[in-house]
C-alpha cells in the first residue's frame, strides 16, 4: 500500500513539475527540442494567453474596433477643406445668426467694445478700410468687422465686410468653418479682388501692422507699422475702392507685453521666429479667471473703434509709387486727425503720442 501511495505522489509531482517547464519550439519528444509530452491543458492555455498578451497587432485591419466610426467622414471633409472649397479666396460664406449671435454681445460688453461714425459711406462704391493698431490679437477688430455686435449694418447699412487674416488660420479644421461663417476671408492678393470685384457696398478691412506691429502694442502707446506698407494702397487704387481709416483706440492696453525694444534678445529671437513661421508669438499676459494680475484673459478695458472720414481714389490698374506714395500721405494725415480729435477722450493713459515707427 504503502509503495502504491508512494508512486502515485512521485507520478503526482513529476506531472506538476512538467507543467511548469518552459513551452519551448515544437520540433521533437521531450528533450531540450521540442514540446514536454506531459505539458497539461490548461498549463498550455495559459502560455499561449501570456504569448498572445505580448504581441502588438500592426495591421489595422485586424483590429477594427480601434477605428473610430468617423474617420471616413473626417477624410472626406479633410479632402473637401484642402483641394475643392475655395470660399477663403472667393468672400466667404457669411452667416447671418453667426454674425448676429447673441455671444459676441456678451463678448463686446466684456471690454466694452464700440463703434464710432465720423462720416456716411455710400454703398455704391467698394470699401478698404484700413485698421489700426493690431494690437496683440485685435479683437477690436474682430468684433467691429467680424460679428454684429458693434452694430455696424446698422450705421453703414449696404457695406459688406469682409475682415481678412492670414490664410495659414484655414488650413485648421472646423476654426476656418468658424471664421467663414463670421464672413473672415483671406488676405492673399487674389482674395482681396475677388471681393472688391464682387459689386458695389464691397469691403474688406485689412489690419495693416500685421505680425510686425504686435511686437510694439504695449499699453498707453500707439506705434504703427505703416511707412512701407503700400500694398493696400495700391490695391485700393487698382480697383477704384475709397480708403477708410480705421484708429482703435484701447486695443493695445489690454495685454501687457513682455518688454521687447529693438535691440534685446527678445525682439531678435520674434522677428526670427517671424521670418520663418510668417507670424510673430508676443510674450504677453492678462488677468486670470479669478485674479487680476496674471493669466491669458484679456483685461476689461474699453476698445473703441473710430471709423473715419474716406479718401477718394482715382482708379489706376498700375498705379505709380509718386501715385500710391501721394494717396499714402492723405491716408496718415487721415489716421493723425482721428487721434488727435479723440485722444483726449479716449487715451487719457498714454505714455507718449501717435508715432510711425517703420
Amino acid at each position: 500500500m504503502n509503495g502504491i501511495v508512494q508512486g502515485s505522489q512521485s507520478q503526482s509531482r513529476q506531472q506538476q513539475g512538467n507543467g511548469n517547464e518552459k513551452l519551448q519550439r515544437p520540433g521533437g519528444g521531450g528533450g531540450s527540442g521540442g514540446l514536454p509530452r506531459t505539458l497539461s491543458a490548461a498549463a498550455l492555455k495559459n502560455r499561449f494567453t501570456k504569448i498572445a498578451n505580448n504581441v502588438t497587432v500592426s495591421n489595422p485591419v485586424a483590429n477594427v474596433d480601434s477605428i473610430p466610426a468617423l474617420w471616413p467622414f473626417l477624410l472626406v471633409y479633410w479632402i473637401w477643406a484642402r483641394y475643392i472649397d475655395k470660399c477663403p479666396e472667393q468672400g466667404g460664406r457669411a452667416t447671418k445668426w453667426v454674425r448676429e449671435g447673441a455671444f459676441w454681445g456678451y463678448f463686446a460688453d466684456y471690454y466694452p467694445v464700440s463703434l464710432m461714425k465720423e462720416a456716411e459711406l455710400s454703398p455704391d462704391r467698394p470699401y478698404v478700410f484700413g485698421y489700426h493698431p493690431h494690437g496683440i490679437i485685435g479683437m477690436g477688430a474682430l468684433v467691429t468687422f467680424g460679428t454684429e455686435a458693434t452694430g455696424f449694418s446698422k450705421a453703414f447699412p449696404g457695406i459688406k465686410p469682409r475682415l481678412l487674416t492670414l490664410t495659414t488660420n484655414f488650413k485648421m479644421p472646423f476654426y476656418r468653418d468658424v471664421l467663414l461663417a463670421m464672413g473672415i476671408c483671406s488676405v492673399s492678393k487674389e482674395s482681396c479682388s475677388n471681393i472688391l470685384k464682387s459689386g458695389p457696398g464691397s469691403a474688406i478691412t485689412i489690419v495693416v501692422g500685421g505680425a510686425a506691429e504686435s511686437l510694439s502694442a504695449h499699453p498707453g502707446t500707439a506705434d504703427l507699422t505703416l511707412r512701407k506698407r503700400l500694398g493696400f494702397i495700391k490695391l485700393a487704387i487698382s480697383h477704384g475702392a475709397d480708403l477708410v481709416p480705421v484708429f482703435s483706440f484701447g486695443e493695445n492696453d489690454i495685454y501687457q507685453q513682455m518688454p521687447n525694444e529693438k535691440g534685446t534678445a527678445v525682439y531678435t529671437l520674434q522677428k526670427k521666429f517671424q521670418s520663418i513661421f510668417g507670424f510673430t508669438l508676443p510674450l504677453f499676459h492678462g488677468r486670470g479667471l479669478l485674479n487680476y494680475n496674471f493669466g491669458l484673459m484679456p483685461y476689461r478695458r474699453r476698445i473703441v473703434a473710430v471709423i473715419g472720414k474716406p479718401i477718394r481714389v482715382k482708379q489706376h490698374d498700375k498705379p505709380t509709387l509718386d501715385e500710391v506714395r501721394e494717396v499714402q500721405e492723405r491716408y496718415i494725415e487721415e489716421l493723425t486727425r482721428i487721434w488727435n480729435t479723440y485722444k483726449d477722450e479716449f487715451a487719457k493713459t498714454r505714455v507718449r503720442e501717435l508715432r510711425f515707427i517703420d
